[in-house]
């Protein structure tokens, strides 16, 4: 699970923002003298803008060192056409014409990206209250009802609020331990539909990994409240909007740049936005509504996450303005990052973490040995068996290694102008953490673009945050609340599907393990495979 996002540009989608002719009907002549009419005061007024903006930055950094390095940009929209879509990439190389830590103008944003650990180290540990601060896209902000979510809220009592009670209620090891029989559950199940397939019918695993993750977040989101038959109905769906929810937050949004263009929505990605958030809110309304009429009769339910939060609302409402206020927008925004940010992550590195290992008979081989002697064929696979599984545990690592799956993770933004690497970062900049670059550092990693587990068997890297060479859940206090979820379910996912079936490419097809770049790191295309039982027993299956 991660809770994060980041975003992304689009340079050939942007230049359509600024053609004078891109309406579309029958009286395109009329159309085209409208947007010119409005094309050129507004060029006029970003010159005004970017001229004052530039000038002040002049004034207010005489005296300190220079800005980080990097290349230049037109008047306006600085560097924004000239963006790459494939960030990742682009950004890395550009780290090794400028070096470790260099400088973008996007519109009238000022960008900045760090590509080495003891950079990072510097930003994310010793500066890191300063950097703790976000500048959230128009997308996320509809999306999380105004910015009230652990992601995008500032850095202050509200968010250490939201924060601490995921991370008590929800996601400690307490709370993680206590929905075990959940996650078995959904696993159990998944494993069972599975074998009904085993050996005709190609299985899309990113798919069934999303579903065991929309099963998971949801059961401990609002336990049973929702019966298997809706579920099962919305689950296509559910994919859908989130897909949509991720897409937006990744889109260009001209108005990100110039932020005094948000209220024309020129895009439209604040309207569509909307429509997906709605989706889902309406989802989040039932369950809530279901819950409230439960407690107003007095009947008795197993405790969930929602309870809990309604409960913190109401306590809230009771309250002094002493007290850090908890309102419904908060509470439906936690409820987004976890359904969000806790099941296209996780999806992804079990489905690219899959055809890493389809692609490497010799790692299949190793991780197939170590499950038969830890749980046996004449056995299934238990959460306590995860962590015997040192290989198993090598080999996510090195999937997290090779595909971070935030690979920009969250732009930080600092709150006051800050030296990092004998370079001034201005107050407001955005600052992105290469970590796919990091993660391939050949100075740091033997062979950075093989997938070889064997790696972590003999250095012994953290994600936790501590080792800025790996940074897969980003690092200091807006590190990833959800690291242990994501680990379990992960481990977990993969030792059942590796353990229960073998797998083999449908006939005629081959591997394909390319990636695309956006908010979320996504396998270019779905990954299709045959499943096939190899467990003692048929009755293993049920």
């Amino acid at each position: 699970m991660y809770l994060n996002n980041t975003l992304i540009f689009f340079p050939e989608r942007l230049a359509v923002v600024f053609s004078p002719i891109t309406l579309r009907d029958p009286q395109q002549k009329r159309k085209t003298m409208i947007s010119e009419t409005w094309v050129i005061p507004l060029l006029t007024l970003l010159t005004i803008i970017w001229s004052i903006i530039l000038f002040t930055r002049h004034q207010s950094h005489q005296g300190k060192p220079p800005q980080p390095p990097g290349p230049k940009g037109l008047p306006i929209l600085g560097n924004l056409l000239s963006l790459d879509p494939e960030l990742h990439t682009y950004f890395t190389s550009l780290a090794q014409t400028y070096g470790p830590i260099f400088s973008l103008r996007l519109g009238t944003k000022f960008g900045v990206v760090i590509s080495s650990p003891a950079l990072a180290k510097e930003v994310l540990k010793d500066h890191d209250v300063i950097f703790a601060n976000r500048d959230p896209p128009i997308a996320g902000k509809v999306g999380t009802y105004g910015g009230h979510d652990i992601v995008w809220a500032p850095y202050g009592p509200t968010w250490r609020l939201l924060r601490k009670v995921c991370v008590r209620e929800m996601l400690s090891t307490t709370t993680l331990n206590a929905v075990y029989g959940n996650r078995r559950l959904v696993i159990r199940q998944t494993i069972q539909r599975l074998s009904k397939k085993a050996g005709t019918t190609p299985v899309n695993i990113g798919e069934e990994a999303f579903f065991v993750m929309m099963r998971v977040v949801t059961g401990m989101l609002w336990g049973g409240a929702m019966e298997a038959e809706e579920r099962e109905n919305i689950e296509s769906e559910f994919r859908a909007a989130v897909t949509e929810f991720t897409g937006l937050l990744s889109e260009p949004n001209i108005s990100d740049f110039f932020p005094g263009l948000e209220w024309f929505d020129l895009q439209g990605v604040e309207k569509r936005m909307r429509k997906c958030a709605k989706w889902l809110d309406d989802i989040y309304e039932k369950m809530i509504d279901q819950r409230m009429r439960i407690i107003g009769e007095g009947r008795k339910s197993e405790k969930d996450f929602l309870e809990i939060l309604l409960q913190m609302k109401d306590d809230s409402e009771g309250e002094g303005n002493d007290k850090v206020s908890f309102s419904m927008a908060h509470l439906k925004a936690l409820l987004m990052d976890m359904v969000v940010g806790g099941t296209d992550t996780t999806s992804n590195t079990v489905e690219l973490a899959m055809a890493e290992i389809m692609n490497k008979p010799e790692v299949l081989k190793k991780i197939q040995q170590e499950l038969d002697i830890v749980v046996g064929k004449d056995n299934i696979v238990e959460e306590h068996h995860i962590y015997k599984l040192p290989y198993l545990q090598a080999v996510m690592k090195e999937a997290l290694r090779l595909y971070p799956v935030i690979p920009l993770l969250v732009p930080h933004c600092p709150s006051e102008s800050c030296i990092v690497g004998g370079y001034t970062i201005p107050k407001g900049s955005r600052v992105f953490f290469n970590v796919w670059a990091i993660h391939r550092d050949p100075s740091v990693w033997t062979d950075p673009l093989n997938f070889d587990p064997e790696r972590f068997l003999n250095d012994k890297f953290d994600f936790r945050g501590n080792d800025f060479s790996f940074l897969p859940f980003s690092s200091g206090r807006r590190i990833c609340a959800g690291i242990e979820m994501a680990e379990k379910m992960v481990l977990f996912s993969l030792a059942s599907l590796l353990h229960s079936f073998n797998w083999k490419l449908p006939e005629g097809e081959e591997l394909n393990i390319q990636v695309k770049f956006g908010i979320v790191l996504k396998k270019k295309e779905p990954l299709l495979a045959i499943p096939e039982r190899r467990l003692s027993s048929p009755a293993l299956y049920e």
